[in-house]
């Protein structure tokens, strides 16, 4: 059983950065790909960003792309979310998630939704506002 304990949420200005990190346990992690997912009241859940198993199987949604960076420490089995430049509009809550699939194409998929992740974090709350 995978389990993913997201941190880092909090309030910030918008051009502000925040650092959300995930940690994830359990049996297998090599075998994940680790995608970030966020909810804003009344919208749909969208895929922001996701790594595989090194830093050159990460896919950004358009809306993050040249804004947020994510990496992953494959010893630890830690994934952190850096958010630079923040806008009002990426107010949500965000989920850390894990799917049993590898690479790029893998990643590109989870964060595209047309493959669901298999494990879910409880979210934490990032708010941009002044």
């Amino acid at each position: 059983q995978v389990q993913l304990v997201e941190s880092g949420g909090g309030l910030v200005q918008p051009g502000g950065s925040l650092r959300l990190s995930c940690q994830a346990s359990g049996f297998g992690l090599d075998y994940y790909v680790i995608g970030w997912f966020r909810q804003a009241p009344g919208k749909e859940r969208e895929g922001v960003s996701c790594v595989g198993d090194n830093d050159d199987s990460t896919y950004y949604a358009d809306s993050v792309k040249g804004r947020f960076t994510i990496s992953r420490d494959m010893a630890s089995h830690t994934v952190t979310l850096q958010m630079n430049s923040l806008k009002p509009e990426d107010t949500a809550v965000y989920y850390c998630a894990a799917a049993l699939t590898r690479g790029w194409a893998g990643c590109q998929a989870v964060v595209t939704k047309t493959r669901a992740p298999g494990h879910w974090g409880q979210g934490t709350q990032v708010t941009v506002s002044s």
